[in-house]
């Protein structure tokens, strides 16, 4: 497979970024080059309607920096589009004719639902959730959709953003109870034209864009939150107002200071939460849940994946393209590995039952436990756990995530200790319990392929007295390797599961 490289530009109304991704010769995907200019577009409109000629100058500018980045990484191809700020420009055409002409990028201009839809693919690839409305708010307007079943059911965009609304109620990113109340105001008399958004109580609000990453940062600084990761993160609606009803009370120079928020945004995250929140009432939700993709994942997964760009199982393709980018363990142990541990599971699960959800993070684990080798084999379970923990393991809960990858680094009851302490707010002690039992069942699946050569096929497992009694199937190597791994591991295993392996002849 040949090496193959895009770059997608979203000219935003707040910001413009580029963002290059790289299909790898394994088949992979990973972004490796990135650059995002603020751009304020929405301040730039006149009273005419029309984006200013100094505001199009600048961009042209950004643009042309962005192509010379995509020339340095021989990019194969390039899209960009627009939203808001230029879809809603009176001289839009001419602002589409003069990028084209002076960058030579055709610029297109997504309407309205083309926005939404693209920010709900970006988002259902990327998350495990079947129901719930999902919230996109930029500097120059706001989308809403409701998905039932993984299906985008409605969308709607509205002309009001971040920018836009601090431009008309928040002087220097102040927002007083005057301002506030016509802003909500506003938002009301809009929402109440779209009587569907009333219509499905009790489902999260889904939240794309910087607006609620930004909120995701700050909750998380604030509690000193052990896992510096927003996708997927769950907020808690007093949470949100009480750090809305924080920043509303400093001053715009004392709110720069807020850890995780950044200065560039200090002026518009007010009447950003503003417009979070009065939607999260309208709507009637039961928790924020934050996405780290959106606009622009869903445009790189509508130009590299095909039919469409929609993933029947986004955990299962986060597996195999964190798989892919560290091909260095051999594929084949590793599959016979993750079969043995299911086969394992399966044979202990209905005696000593840990949950719905042990056989994902097992599975999850035996797929990925050797890709710390790439960076250093000697110590690659370390490595694994950090991989894990910060790639994209998408379609998991950060709770997920975080005992997945404590299973394939496991090691000792002792270094998963360590870890437990050290994410406790997230695990709690069922979870380290868990952590212990699947992290010796794990080691045992890595025990019997220790050749790394699969001498059986299959394996049969059975209980009889406290015996965890192991028959390979399809014999077709010597097993010296692997009988003498597990009676290595054999007195660690009892002390978890109060069964001793002993590994019999095949047949």
């Amino acid at each position: 497979m040949e090496q193959q490289r895009m770059g997608i530009i979203d000219i935003g109304s707040n910001s413009i970024r580029l963002v290059i991704y790289e299909r790898t010769p394994q088949g992979a995907y990973r972004v490796i080059d990135g650059s995002k200019q603020a751009g304020r577009l929405s301040e730039q409109i006149d009273g005419d309607g029309k984006l200013n000629e100094a505001a199009v100058d600048r961009l042209v500018g950004t643009l042309h920096r962005f192509r010379l980045l995509c020339f340095l990484h021989k990019t194969d191809r390039i899209r960009a589009v627009a939203t808001a700020a230029i879809r809603n420009a009176a001289n839009r055409e001419h602002v589409l004719q003069r990028l084209a002409k002076e960058t030579g990028l055709m610029v297109e201009p997504l309407s309205g639902k083309e926005e939404a839809a693209y920010g709900f693919l970006g988002m259902i690839n990327t998350m495990e959730v079947r129901d719930g409305f999902l919230i996109d708010i930029g500097g120059g307007s706001t989308e809403l959709s409701l998905f039932r079943g993984r299906e985008l059911i409605r969308s709607v965009s509205f002309p009001f953003g971040a920018v836009n609304s601090s431009r008309r109620y928040a002087e220097k990113g102040n927002l007083d109870d005057k301002s506030l109340s016509e802003l909500e105001s506003v938002l009301r008399n809009a929402i109440e034209a779209e009587p569907w958004i009333r219509e499905a109580a009790g489902l999260p609000l889904v939240g794309i864009g910087g607006t609620v990453r930004t909120l995701a940062r700050m909750h998380q600084a604030q509690i000193k939150y052990p896992l510096p990761q927003t996708h997927n993160y769950v907020m808690r609606p007093e949470d949100t107002e009480a750090l809305f009803a924080s920043l509303r009370g400093l001053p715009l120079e004392k709110r720069k200071k807020t850890p995780g928020l950044s200065k560039d945004r200090a002026d518009l995250i007010v009447p950003g939460i503003a417009i979070l929140r009065t939607f999260f009432r309208t709507c009637r939700a039961d928790r924020y849940l934050i996405c780290g993709a959106g606009l622009r994942d869903g445009l790189f997964f509508d130009l590299a994946l095909p039919s469409g760009g929609r993933l029947d199982d986004p955990l299962d393709y986060s597996i195999a393209n964190i798989g892919a980018l560290y091909p260095d363990a051999p594929q084949p142990h590793v599959d016979q590995v993750n079969r043995l541990a299911a086969a394992l599971y399966d044979e202990l699960a209905p005696r000593y039952p840990l949950g719905g959800e042990a056989a994902c993070w097992l599975n999850v684990a035996s797929r990925l436990f050797r890709i710390g080798a790439g960076i250093d084999y000697y110590q690659y379970a370390k490595h694994t756990f950090y991989l894990m923990v910060n790639s994209h393991l998408n379609g998991l809960s950060h709770r997920g995530i975080l005992i997945s990858a404590a299973v394939a680094s496991y090691k000792n009851r002792s270094g998963a200790r360590q870890l437990h302490h050290a994410y406790k707010p997230i695990m709690d002690d069922d979870d380290l319990e868990a952590v212990y039992r699947l992290g010796t069942l794990l080691q045992l699946a890595v025990a019997l392929d220790r050749s790394e050569s699969q001498p059986f096929e299959g394996l049969e497992a059975d209980i009889r007295s406290n015996k965890l009694l192991l028959r390979p199937i399809g014999q077709n190597g010597p097993m010296t390797m692997e009988r003498s791994e597990v009676d290595a591991l054999a007195d660690d295993f009892r002390k978890v599961w109060g069964l001793t392996p002993v590994l019999e002849n095949g047949r």
